[in-house]
């Protein structure tokens, strides 16, 4: 088969390797697309402490069940799919309550498809046992197109991340952060019942990009002050909820100053290890009774819920997807996001 092989930083060959074989309880993929995240990105430019080149990425996964090892009863051959990609231990207290995201084979090791397990940037890929057995395959339903299908993924880590900052109807959410994962914020908000998104980001061509998803207030913030806008939208109270959608240490420490009494904050992003330690004034979150919440991957039912959106049409992936490469021109594709050209970028095998 053909597989974009990840050979260390800045290096990604389109190879012919073996097709996996499937084993006793395992089910073999076929892949029908795979979308690209930013991780994948900060792998091929920088590497991963958890993907040893050479190896296979890709993790926003579109497929057909070709071959289910014996054992098997979750698919069969032929059923339109998606994994949930993290593979916990399945024995831990996280993993029995069914948010295998806290596991720590998951959160401090990566235990999951493109990390640990061999992704989707190829023709093919296996679900190991394990994941089988957990409940890692998800049928989907035949009318989604492929390349929406891929969207669950980065749909339910969205999914998580607001399930804490308990968005209701009429609120003011201000997203920092015009990437694909900062436009799924702002569909998300709106699906909640927020009266107003605020979509901020220092790059006016990003926000272009992000006019499909129809955010009631853009701001470019290398070009106006952020704190002032957001206070005369919001008639001087700061925002209800504020989502750090980028890995930027300054929109963290910036988010205090954007947020209202009880707001709520996420830090969304994860940092780089070197930038990770940050400085706010504390005394805003105690007197303004501020929360501030992190979020990391998702479980297996945020995956069924953003399926549930996507196949409903409440969550419309068509307009997140502006870009599609082939397998063979995967770098081509990488390079297109790197720049910040597209919104999101589909790999179809």
């Amino acid at each position: 088969m053909k597989a974009a092989v990840y050979l260390g930083p800045g290096r990604i060959d389109v190879q012919e390797v073996p097709t996996p074989q499937c084993h006793e309880g395992e089910v073999l993929l076929k892949i029908d697309a795979c979308a690209v995240c930013g991780t994948d990105l900060r792998i091929y430019q920088h590497g991963h402490h958890a993907v040893t080149p050479p190896h296979i990425t890709g993790h926003e996964v579109s497929a057909t069940v070709a071959e289910v090892g014996k054992g098997v009863m979750a698919c069969q051959v032929g059923d339109r799919v998606t994994v949930v990609t993290e593979i916990g231990c399945g024995q831990c207290d996280w993993c029995r309550r069914g948010r295998q995201n806290m596991c720590p084979d998951v959160s401090q090791n990566l235990s999951a498809i493109g990390y640990r397990y061999p992704g989707a940037f190829a023709e093919y890929m296996v679900m190991p046992a394990e994941g089988v057995r957990q409940g890692n395959i998800l049928k989907v339903s035949s009318e989604l197109p492929a390349e929406q299908v891929c969207l669950v993924e980065p749909l339910s880590c969205v999914i998580n991340g607001q399930s804490y900052l308990k968005i209701v109807p009429g609120e003011t959410v201000l997203v920092i952060g015009s990437g694909p994962i900062g436009c799924m914020h702002v569909a998300m908000a709106k699906v909640q019942g927020a009266a107003k998104v605020i979509l901020a980001d220092i790059s006016q061509s990003r926000l272009r990009l992000a006019e499909g998803v129809s955010p009631e207030v853009t701001v470019n913030s290398a070009e106006e002050d952020l704190v002032q806008r957001v206070m005369d939208e919001t008639k001087g109270k700061g925002a209800d909820v504020v989502i750090v959608a980028c890995s930027v240490p300054a929109a963290q420490e910036q988010a205090l100053k954007l947020v209202g009494i009880q707001g709520r904050i996420s830090f969304f992003g994860g940092l780089p290890k070197d930038k990770a330690v940050i400085g706010f004034d504390s005394n805003v979150v105690h007197y303004k009774e501020v929360s501030v919440f992190g979020a990391f991957a998702s479980y297996s039912y945020q995956y069924l819920q953003a399926l549930a959106l996507l196949e409903s049409g409440k969550v419309q992936a068509s307009r997140f997807i502006t870009h599609r490469f082939p397998l063979s021109d995967i770098v081509q594709g990488f390079e297109t996001a790197i720049r910040g050209d597209a919104l999101k970028v589909v790999i179809l095998p």
